[in-house]
Formats: structure tokens, sequence, C-alpha cells
């Protein structure tokens, strides 16, 4: 393997992430393509993560002639690329995508627990209630309503589609038409059909002006009694109180892996409902897992050390759509 010592790399995230993301072993892949650059000003390619503060505006990028490529080892890049990146013709590369299947499978994970009214039987099973055989739910026949056809909101629906559940699925994504949905293998429909006629509603959306609390108070009423709301996306997608007021009333469920605020503050109701399941934005790569985001970051800068197309590649439309 030729060492691509022209090729110089800045790598901008915080100590603890980077020490995570790219362990000594990645690092010494690293160095098989690039050197360290000694600041962004000489580097040919940005290699950013969690926790970062670089900003790629019009003057960050005139004090850095050489800069070609942003690498990314998160998902969303909207808070690092602005304008002047596309206008500057650099390549910018997500690992969006790495990210998608943690998520993807978490999401499905707690739409089974869903479907199986779970939360319901945990709480009836601690104050002593063993469920008879007719009252025990399976998922067999649910609707599924999935709210957004991103990289992850189409990996939700390959599973359930492949599930021998037999789930119902409806789409909702202003971006897809009827035919393109029924390709994915569910059927289109507008926001306010969808959770009128869902049992468990899934949120895979990106947070944008157009998207805060997409499910509102109204919304939200639309819901079947005993529906259940999983959020695996951004917090903002829901009104906060509605949902505090649905699930506090035990008409609505939900499984929230993200919340707005964020994080909650000590004493939020919605911490101690027991028809609500909270975990602390999990769902995508933890641990160990993070490796897999510098090991994609490396494989990028070897593509681009060796002239080879980006797999990651991020076009301008969709950072604008980006979460």
């Amino acid at each position: 393997m030729t060492v691509a010592t022209e090729l110089r790399v800045w790598v901008a995230m915080g100590r603890r992430q980077e020490a995570a993301i790219l362990p000594p072993e990645l690092l010494a892949r690293l160095a098989a393509w690039a050197t360290p650059a000694g600041s962004p000003a000489d580097a040919d390619v940005v290699v950013t993560g969690w926790g970062t503060s670089l900003v790629l505006d019009e003057e960050t990028l005139a004090a850095a002639p050489r800069l070609r490529a942003l690498v990314h080892t998160g998902g969303s890049v909207r808070t690092i690329v602005t304008p002047a990146v596309w206008e500057r013709g650099l390549a910018v590369s997500s690992a969006a995508d790495v990210n998608a299947d943690p998520v993807a499978e978490f999401a499905c994970a707690q739409i089974t627990l869903a479907a199986k009214r779970a939360l319901g039987a945990s709480a009836g099973y601690r104050a002593g209630r063993w469920p008879a055989f007719g009252a025990r739910e399976g998922a067999d026949g649910r609707t599924v309503g999935i709210v957004g056809a991103s990289r992850i909101g189409r990996r939700v629906l390959a599973r359930l589609r492949a599930s021998e559940a037999g789930y119902r699925i409806l789409l909702y994504d202003p971006y897809i038409c009827a035919a393109d949905a029924e390709r994915l293998g569910a059927a289109s429909v507008d926001i306010h059909t969808l959770c009128a006629t869902s049992s468990i509603v899934t949120l895979h959306a990106p947070e944008l002006p157009e998207t805060r609390q997409l499910l509102n108070a109204e919304r939200l009423a639309l819901l079947p009694d005993g529906a259940t709301v999983v959020n695996t996306a951004r917090g903002a997608l829901i009104d906060t109180a509605a949902l505090v007021r649905e699930c506090a009333a035990g008409r609505l469920d939900a499984f929230l892996d993200v919340t707005d605020p964020e994080p909650l503050p000590v004493g939020h109701p919605l911490l101690s409902l027991p028809n609500v399941f909270l975990t602390p934005h999990i769902a995508g790569c933890q641990g160990g897992e993070v490796r897999r985001l510098g090991a994609f970051a490396v494989d990028e800068v070897g593509r681009l050390a060796r002239g080879e197309p980006l797999v990651g590649t991020v076009r301008r439309e969709e950072w604008a759509r980006m979460a």
C-alpha cells in the first residue's frame, strides 16, 4: 500500500470522541493514506465528529486554500457546512448510513414492544396482575405509520416488511409519491390519515422549520386510544406538552429516545409516567460501536487518496433537508 504523503488530514472533534472513534489501530490505517495536518489551514481533508466546533464558512475556507474534502463521522453536517462549501466545490461525506442501521434496529425493537403493549403489561405485572390468554397482545395486523422516508425510515420500513408479524405500513413523506411508497412496501397517506389510523407512529424525519411539532396537539388527538408514539429522530418533532397530557391521561404510550428539551430537567412529568419509556439518545452508535464511524472515515480518506468516488457523498439538496 502506497503512503499518500501529499494528502494531509486535520481531525476536528472532541478529545474523548476522537479517542473512541479513531483508536490507535484506525489511526495506523489512516497513516497509510495521509499525514496529520498542523491545522485546517494546511489540510486537504478535515475529518469531523461529535464535539467539533468547526464551521466551514467563507472565512474559514479562505484560510484553508488546500482544503478539498470534509469527512464527517456523524450523521448530519448541517451545523458544519455552509453554502460556501458548495460554492468552493468541496466534497462532503457523512457516515449517516453507518449510523442509520443501529437506529433502525433500535426503533424496530421499540415498535415490537409497542405492538405487544409491553409498557402496560409490565406495569400490570409489577402491580400483581398476570394477563389471561385473551388479554395478551401481539404484533399481527398492527398498523405502523412511518413519518419520513429517510435513510432510517426506509430501513425501518424494510425490516417491518420482512417481518412475519404482518404489519400494515403507512408512510407520510411529502417528497415521496404514492408509486414510490408502494415500491417501498407502504401506502402513502397524509399526516392526518396516518395519525388517525395507526396503532404505532414512528418518527424518522429531520428537524426543520416545517417539521417542528409535526405531531402537535391536534394530530396526537387523532391517534386511536392505546396507540404508541416512537421517536428516535428529534424531540422537537413532537409537542412535548401535548404528549405529556395524552400520556398522563393514559390514552397514549410513548417510547422516546429524544425529547424536547434534551435532556429533560429533573422532575419533568415524562420521567415519572409508567407508560413512557425514555432513553438518553442512545439509538445510534454507542460505546465500541463508534469505531464503525471511524472505520468509515478512514476508508473515505483512502478513497480520496486513490482518486475513487466517496460512498457517503452529501449533495447540496440533501444537506438542506438534513436533521
